[in-house]
């Protein structure tokens, strides 16, 4: 169920008005939705109200579960709310949570309300976001504070935290194993035909699963576009959907993969990979496993699959009209192109 500023807002400012009774005047102000992510509808303003005389106002950032989600089943909203609860208590930088509503009648659909973070978040993907992140790998602080924000999430203790409803893996291949079997999940609803260069990589991942006893926070897509940024500096760690308890290199191999450069050899379009080794390596206590992270990698090629395949099947059905989503149909043969290649499909024919 998608929703426009005209009809939401109302609701919005209602409800808000709820959570501060004996406050008065309250008015909602810059209003937009933004159209960012591929889940949940996401919307910016900020709060006015009179209390005890003062006029206060609070930035806030509502996302709401609009019930065709490219994750379906597998995105959890008040799983997002319990997590940020849970960072509010450590050092890495995150938006603070303020409210999470699984009733209906409110404004429609589950819903979370936190802060709205200064900073700024441009696209990898697009022109000007690519001239963004690279004026700001000249300066330096940028990058340098991009793998000690990364280094953060994977040292913070998250028992302490109270992360470990998140599933704490019980043996080195554990983590692995249900990664593997979410994005079988994902692939089976999305109904999609079968790929046989799908079948081959998963069967890969299967029998070549590693083996880790390191246990941290693992974001899942840490990333440019992911990362609101204020004056070079990371303000906050968005988009927690995909964490996971498990192995950090599964957060390092997303760092390292081509899939999230463009055109260029730095990192996530941002850091050098030679200071980002030495950087993470230094801050983090961790030696980068590049074979563990090659693996990783091929993870990611299924994941990406899931996601277009469920991206793409949601449109088909008529479930979303996004047209986003209709173009991720293109996607999924030019990820399983890429992963062919990684099973040593191509054969060099000028050497036969």
């Amino acid at each position: 169920m998608n929703a426009d500023a005209t009809t939401l807002q109302p609701r919005i400012l209602a409800y808000l008005a709820s959570r501060f009774p004996n406050a008065t005047d309250h008015a909602l102000h810059d209003v937009q939705r933004i159209a960012v992510g591929w889940s949940h509808e996401t919307w910016l303003f900020d709060l006015s109200y009179r209390e005890r005389g003062v006029t206060q106002t609070l930035g806030l950032c509502l996302r709401r579960d609009p019930g065709n989600a490219l994750l379906r089943h597998l995105s959890d909203l008040e799983q997002q709310f319990r997590v940020l609860q849970c960072l509010a208590r450590t050092a890495l930088p995150a938006p603070k949570p303020y409210w999470f509503e699984d009733d209906p009648e409110i404004l429609g659909a589950p819903f979370l309300v936190m802060e709205k973070v200064r900073g700024v978040c441009p696209s990898p993907w697009g022109r000007e976001g690519r001239a963004f992140y690279g004026a700001a790998a000249a300066r330096g602080r940028l990058p340098a504070s991009f793998t000690e924000t990364l280094a953060t999430l994977h040292t913070l203790d998250w028992r302490a935290a109270g992360l470990d409803f998140l599933g704490v893996p019980v043996s080195g291949a554990a983590f692995v194993r249900r990664e593997i079997a979410k994005w079988r999940e994902l692939i089976a609803v999305s109904e999609h035909a079968p790929e046989p260069i799908l079948t081959d990589l998963v069967c890969w991942l299967e029998t070549n699963v590693p083996q880790s006893n390191r246990v941290t926070l693992v974001h899942g897509a840490y990333r440019t576009g992911n990362l609101l940024i204020d004056d070079d500096r990371i303000s906050a760690v968005l988009d927690w959907e995909l964490q996971v308890l498990g192995d950090p290199m599964y957060d390092v191999a997303y760092v390292l993969s081509d899939l999230n450069r463009e055109g260029t050899p730095l990192l996530s379009n941002l850091v050098e990979r030679e200071a980002f080794f030495h950087d993470y390596e230094a801050r983090s206590g961790f030696v980068i496993d590049e074979a563990a992270c090659r693996y990783y990698d091929a993870l990611y090629a299924m994941r990406s699959v899931a996601f277009w395949m469920s991206a793409s099947g949601l449109y088909a059905s008529g479930r979303s009209s996004d047209l986003r989503l209709a173009r991720t149909a293109w996607s999924v043969p030019v990820v399983l192109a890429r992963a062919a290649r990684d099973l040593n499909y191509w054969v060099d024919r000028a050497k036969l």
